[in-house]
């Protein structure tokens, strides 16, 4: 299936410089069960990759096995943080370790497994020929798998309302599996972002459009969670759709009144 590029695009005209090494960020919360699968696949996917395992402090010892794997494995780093801050700010961290650490991509990936190490390859790919590669569930030849109906309705509903009110054409505006170059995230004003969750993914996604980066959407097999528990809650769909309104409202009204969106 072919990648579904944005309007930003320039159908491959651009000149792209050589990726460099990759960082696949892994944002942890009571993963001890999943991270030890998880980091093995991604070895196994993309065996030149490192892998930063950011841990909010969890109480069930992730960071702990964390630690182990790292103590075997010289591709796996971890970065421990004092306590749940939520997933945003976790993504931050690791966007600024893996900057300040020379690294030329920079992956976004759950711990839980929803997110296929092995589709990756093909994430990284497409980077070759794009400033941002978003794994999408929603672009022809994406599915998802083991989902109720109520959590596809936010989904999808989530995606699309914030594309209407921002007047931007990414299908997966909430996708969490997604490879950035360094000079996007570096372009992207991330000291100005304070969103969380969902609302994170949309952020980010948005200011990518805005700044003018060429997006590109890979069609991606969504699994949901085997083990454990899923961090959604109704706050963090709700700072989603309140955040987005207000911007959404805000860019309207800036346009009508010729000023320029911050």
């Amino acid at each position: 299936m072919e990648p579904r590029r944005t309007p930003q695009d320039d159908g491959g005209r651009r000149k792209y410089g050589p990726l460099g090494s990759t960082l696949v960020i892994i944002p942890t919360y009571n993963e001890a069960e999943n991270i030890k699968p998880i980091v093995a696949r991604v070895r196994e996917s993309v065996p030149d990759a490192h892998i930063l395992v950011a841990d909010d402090n969890s109480p069930d010892g992730t960071g702990k096995v964390a630690d182990e794997l790292a103590a075997e494995d010289d591709h796996v780093r971890v970065l421990h943080r004092k306590g749940k801050e939520g997933l945003g700010a976790a993504y931050l961290a690791g966007f600024r370790w893996g900057i300040e650490h020379g690294y030329g991509v920079l992956v976004e990936m759950d711990a839980d497994g929803s997110h296929q190490p092995e589709e990756l390859p093909r994430l990284l790919t497409a980077l070759k020929g794009a400033d941002l590669v978003i794994g999408s569930r929603w672009v022809p030849g994406g599915r998802i798998v083991n989902w109720p109906k109520s959590r596809e309705f936010i989904s999808r509903g989530g995606s699309t309302y914030s594309r209407l009110l921002l007047d931007v054409p990414i299908r997966d505006m909430t996708a969490g599996f997604r490879a950035f170059r360094k000079e996007t995230l570096e372009g992207l004003g991330m000291e100005e972002v304070a969103s969380q969750g969902y609302c994170f993914q949309i952020d980010l996604a948005w200011r990518a459009v805005k700044a003018g980066f060429h997006v590109i959407e890979v069609p991606v097999t969504f699994i949901e969670r085997e083990r454990g528990e899923s961090k959604m809650s109704k706050d963090i769909v709700t700072e989603a759709a309140w955040r987005v309104m207000t911007w959404g409202v805000t860019t309207r009204v800036n346009k009508l009144l010729g000023r320029k969106n911050a």
